[in-house]
């Protein structure tokens, strides 16, 4: 993996990447750290956040490009340095280089910040649940909730005590703000996984009117959704960040059954031939289109398309509600055509 060369810092390219300074690496636990930003005072203003969101990283390794999300777990409301937080993992190509290169002076290629887990001015109590590296987006935005004098409660699941990221940090938080944040940690090698009783019972001791952020691994993400909604937390209050999505098998029929893909974009317009099991912006990058993207995932809504001709089906989705689905919106990441042909607009 290579990084980019001091002269590109500071100069958005085509596709909106930035080269950044890493001003430092912290070494959160043995498998975890977070890289702190140095970002120049005129770029201050393209790289402004809210709690909850991640940037894109754009990174060469083995000769060939990655592009991936990564929340921000330093807070806007303390002016902190910008900084994500990445978690080793057993595929983690790019996760698993930076653990162990990163450091102090390289550059590296970042877009501007996204993301849709954020909170949007209520006065509700922050309840959050975490799993793991989970807890990334969801420390930003309880030290924000905090730094506002608001109240916030965190259930956060590691499997051992080690593996527990930000602990001084939360320990801190509780000391400090002990009427007002309320934080149980829950290790999976002494009591087991997650269940929705315990889901039920914690969220039973602030209420249903509370503003619910959840983020972990999927099958933990699974869990607490269905206890938080069978608890009778209203569904617009349930916020769910994914950043992994398992593969999901087209079938030989539906793979066949597309002939042609048509994409307009910036006043274009080609027509390809569709190639079984690629997406929509697969098929838009394929016809030489600039189509944009981020984290490639279903979750940021960056690459955003309207059907208006044919059918496509989503393999995972946390950027649209039902209703913009209904209107033909898809996230072309996520979107494998259905129809024999298909047209699809990016707006």
């Amino acid at each position: 993996m290579t990084f980019p060369s001091e002269a590109a810092a500071g100069t958005a390219d085509a596709d909106g990447f930035t080269s950044l300074r890493i001003k430092d690496v912290v070494r959160e636990t043995d498998d975890a750290i977070s890289i702190v930003f140095d970002v120049p005072p005129h770029l201050a203003e393209n790289f402004s956040y809210r709690a909850g969101q991640y940037l894109a990283l754009r990174v060469q390794v083995g000769g060939q490009e990655y592009r991936r999300c990564y929340s921000m777990s330093s807070s806007p409301a303390l002016h902190e340095d910008l900084r994500i937080t990445v978690k080793r993992d057993r595929d983690g190509v790019v996760s698993n280089w930076l653990n162990d290169h990163a450091a102090p002076g390289a550059q590296i290629d970042v877009a501007v910040p996204e993301g849709r887990f954020v909170r949007s001015g209520t006065d509700r109590e922050l309840v959050a649940f975490a799993g793991g590296s989970g807890i990334t987006p969801v420390f930003s935005l309880i030290q924000t909730a905090l730094a506002s004098d608001g109240r916030a409660r965190l259930l956060y699941a590691n499997r051992a005590a080690e593996s527990v990221i930000f602990n001084d940090a939360l320990t801190a938080l509780a000391d400090e703000h002990g009427d007002r944040f309320g934080l149980q940690h829950h290790l999976d090698a002494q009591q087991g996984v997650v269940t929705a009783d315990k889901i039920a019972a914690f969220i039973a001791e602030t209420g249903t009117d509370a503003d619910c952020f959840v983020c972990g691994p999927g099958p933990f993400m699974d869990t607490v959704e269905r206890a938080l909604l069978d608890a009778g937390v209203p569904a617009e209050q349930v916020h769910l960040e994914r950043f992994t999505v398992a593969p999901v098998p087209i079938s030989l029929s539906v793979a066949q059954v597309t002939e042609k893909v048509t994409i307009e974009l910036d006043r274009e317009t080609v027509t390809v031939d569709y190639r079984a099991g690629h997406t929509l912006l697969q098929m838009a990058r394929m016809a030489g289109l600039r189509a944009p993207s981020s984290c490639e995932t279903g979750s940021c809504g960056t690459c955003i398309a309207q059907v208006t001709e044919g059918e496509a089906r989503l393999l995972n989705n946390d950027a649209l509600d039902e209703d913009e689905v209904a209107e033909g919106l898809v996230v072309t990441c996520q979107a494998i055509p259905t129809s024999p042909t298909i047209r699809f607009v990016y707006e």
